[in-house]
């Protein structure tokens, strides 16, 4: 039970943590005309973002923020 309860709220934690980087006033912050690799700074922070916000929920349920 105890444990159920921490993935939770450690999801929302990074729910809330996507939803402010996911946010408009600092997604305009990489809205910048240059090229990293070839592509345009924003597209690799949005990808970099969305790609992070799954590995931590992947970590959170397969179990690695548990302290047993």
């Amino acid at each position: 039970m105890r444990q159920s309860k921490m993935m939770r709220q450690r999801l929302v934690a990074i729910f809330l943590i996507g939803l402010l980087l996911l946010f408009s006033p600092v997604i305009a912050l990489p809205d910048r005309p240059r090229l990293l690799f070839g592509l345009p700074l924003l597209f690799l922070y949005l990808f970099g973002v969305w790609s992070l916000l799954i590995a931590a929920m992947a970590w959170v349920v397969r179990g690695g923020g548990t302290n047993e």
